[in-house]
């Protein structure tokens, strides 16, 4: 008996050695522990060559530890991307010119729910190769400092304000609230990046410290600090000296100590190569991969951390820089619940959710919000839909690609601007359509069978402008000469001369331009009767120009840069000195001020008034103002809130953005509208990067774009003024 008794003991014991060691080895994999100790765990159980295999962006599968391949490379711009059928949003630069917080975090959220669903599918599939993860390398938060930087249209634009503001409600939306992730959303390129194209791998962006603070880094900084944004990306260039990734002051001052940033960094796609074969910094692949192992990169995009191991063997970089950036590579994995399979409600998401109905009409809304009107002469806008003759042309009219811009989904419902034009047109409306002109070069037979058409027609509709074919990334923009930059940024030269034609015959000439950037329009000014700026207004693009060109909307789209009257308004492209660039700080007379779009209605800004007159440190200044629509339709309104120091340094912008506010107003109707200024909007940015309030007297303006002699000329409202002491 005793013998029994003792043997059962000795069994249970040793059940229970087996039950703590296999919970002891599975820590990693529960979900009831911290992160941090989860983390510890699963890196305590890889070996070095795992653990330098799980740095790269294929991070492989690890069969004894039942943790499966997974590819961290995944694209969500202006929706999911690279991957099949998605809802395709305006472009980046469109999204922006909606200057709508509330849009953003929307659209955010429908992108990260299609992102769940396709994410669950590829794993039933097996399908988990690249472009099938949770990690989104979106937004892009780079300032577009110079309309001739090619990917500026995957930006929001050359405000810091602006850019911060939807910025945080994309990534927001995005990575939502609860325990886990819905997806995990990117800053990049971090920091000074937007041009030249072709130069980024050998490039060194040279800045001041007032620049670098108080122009490239505001909105890094608000989406690391408020959005708490899970990745940052390393640009390809050098910033004053040190590759962006491998930057001891921003990787680690900055990103990590300064701005406690606690999610994973990755280099931009290859470059760490650019460490050796363009900027000279290294003499080979392990001196790169030591360098970046340094200074933080986590994650490499790329083919450089292969070489991990030689570099420890060389001397260069230690296993205990490797299990570093592994603790701060794998918690994004865990919050995505990547571990945690049947705990994450996100894993019963499915596919019904993908151009889902409640999708089509957000990107529609957003394509509507996102037009600018530029011109409109004597109230062409908007047409009857009865008018008995239309002609429509150009290059751009049924091009779905003049919707797309980059990195896009599939659809298989895309509107052009021709089917958004016909679909508003009366059954007896002789409408008629021929392209009439190429969109990248002259037409090859000099005969023109075209234009006589626009002699007929009682209006004739342009659509011309650009495509992602012209402008973007170096290795898209494959009818660039200049690798994806605009050498000039006028329309190209032949678009022009088809205008002249147009002209010429056209009783009234209507022109929708398509395009990423501000391009320089002051010849279609003089000859269009009115003018629609259309971005790259994603799959329902066409019908929203349609039905605004129609009536059945009113513009509200606000410009998110400022177009320039000529190229030679601008500073060297190369040139990161912020002097002579973007509203901010120019000093030559806009074409379109930073901020305009008119609207079919007529608005007026009221008395602007504050609840003080003298604002302290750590204040609030709530300002108001009532704004009125002197029409019989419908329409929205965007109040931009500016502020300028009347006494101005060399160094001070002429006036800065600091709120904005869209409002729908009622036919005829007015509203009152409050919007609060805190010390951030009286502040400088000192070379630590610390904002110091500057006293002194402030003009604070309330208005319906940036505050110039221009826009009262092209028709916008005036502006209302109040003086603020700041003491």
């Amino acid at each position: 008996m005793k013998t029994i008794s003792l043997l059962c003991l000795v069994v249970l014991f040793s059940t229970a050695r087996v039950a703590y060691a296999q919970n002891e080895k599975a820590a990693y994999l529960n979900s009831n522990l911290s992160i941090s100790e989860r983390v510890d765990d699963l890196v305590s159980k890889l070996s070095l060559e795992e653990k330098a295999a799980q740095l790269m962006f294929e991070s492989p599968a690890i069969p004894r530890l039942d943790i499966p391949h997974y590819s961290w490379w995944n694209e969500c711009l202006h929706g999911i991307a690279r991957n099949g059928k998605a809802t395709i949003f305006p472009q980046a630069i469109g999204m922006a010119a909606t200057f709508d917080v509330d849009l953003m975090q929307r659209i955010g959220a429908a992108i990260a729910l299609e992102g769940r669903a396709k994410f669950n599918a590829n794993k039933k599939t097996g399908y988990m190769d690249r472009y099938a993860g949770l990690t989104y390398w979106s937004p892009n938060v780079n300032l577009f400092r110079d309309p001739r930087w090619g990917r500026g249209q995957e930006t929001y634009g050359e405000d810091p304000h602006l850019i911060s503001r939807i910025g945080v409600a994309f990534v927001q939306g995005l990575q939502g609230t609860g325990k886990y992730l819905k997806v995990a959303a990117m800053a990049k390129h971090f920091a000074v990046h937007s041009g030249p194209e072709k130069d980024r791998h050998n490039f060194d962006a040279v800045v001041s410290d007032y620049d670098l603070w108080n122009t490239y880094l505001p909105a890094f900084e608000a989406l690391v600090t408020e959005a708490k944004v899970e990745g940052v990306m390393g640009a390809y260039n050098r910033t004053n000296g040190e590759a962006c990734c491998a930057h001891s002051y921003l990787m680690q001052d900055v990103l990590r100590d300064k701005w406690n940033f606690k999610g994973y960094f990755v280099s931009d796609c290859w470059a760490l190569q650019d460490f050796f074969e363009g900027h000279g910094l290294t003499k080979d692949r392990k001196e790169a991969a030591a360098l970046a192992l340094k200074h933080g990169c986590n994650l490499n995009c790329g083919n450089t951390y292969p070489e991990i191991g030689a570099a420890i063997k060389a001397g260069l970089t230690t296993e205990d820089e490797v299990d570093r950036n592994l603790k701060e590579l794998l918690p994004t994995r865990f919050r995505l619940g990547l571990f945690d399979d049947g705990n994450v409600m996100s894993d019963t998401i499915t596919t019904k959710v993908v151009r889902s109905p409640e999708h089509l009409d957000l990107t529609y809304e957003s394509a509507v919000k996102s037009v600018v009107l530029l011109k409109n002469e004597d109230g062409l806008l908007p047409l009857d839909p009865e008018l008995r003759n239309l002609f429509v042309t150009g290059p751009t009219a049924a091009d779905a690609q003049a919707l797309l811009a980059n990195y896009y989904g599939i659809s298989d419902d895309m509107r052009t601007m021709l089917e958004g034009i016909a679909s508003n047109v009366s059954d007896h409306t002789a409408i008629r359509y021929v392209q009439g002109n190429l969109l990248d070069r002259p037409n090859v037979n000099p005969m023109d069978w075209f234009s006589e058409e626009a002699e007929v027609a009682d209006v004739t509709i342009a659509c011309m402008g650009i495509t992602q074919l012209l402008e973007g990334e170096e290795g898209e923009a494959i009818a660039s000469p200049s690798y994806g930059d605009r050498e000039y940024i006028t329309l190209p030269p032949h678009q022009l001369d088809y205008l002249k034609l147009l002209r010429g015959k056209a009783k009234k000439l209507i022109v929708v331009i398509t395009g990423g950037s501000a391009i320089s329009i002051p010849e279609v000014h003089e000859m269009a009767d009115a003018i629609l700026y259309a971005w790259y207004p994603g799959e329902q693009g066409g019908q929203a120009v349609g039905d605004l060109i129609f009536g059945k909307k009113s513009p509200s789209g606000k410009l998110p840069v400022t177009f320039v009257q000529s190229i030679e308004d601008l500073p060297p492209f190369d040139d990161y000195n912020m002097q002579g660039r973007t509203y901010r700080y120019m000093d030559k007379e806009p074409l379109y001020p930073f901020g305009f779009g008119l609207s079919y209605g007529q608005i007026s800004y009221g008395k602007l008034s504050a609840e003080k007159e003298t604002f302290r440190k750590n204040d609030e200044l709530k300002l108001s103002i009532e704004i009125s629509n002197n029409s019989d339709i419908m329409i929205d309104e965007v109040a931009q809130v500016y502020v300028s120091k009347v006494n101005r340094s060399e160094l001070d912008p002429n006036s800065s953005l600091k709120a904005f506010k869209r409002i729908s107003l009622s036919p005829n109707s007015k509203q009152k509208v409050t919007v609060g200024l805190e010390s951030s909007a009286f502040s400088v940015y000192d070379s630590d990067g610390n904002l110091q309030l500057e006293k002194g007297e402030y003009e604070v303006m309330v208005s319906s774009s940036a505050p110039t002699q221009r826009s009262l000329e092209l028709g916008a409202p005036h502006w209302s003024t109040i003086r603020i002491k700041v003491k």
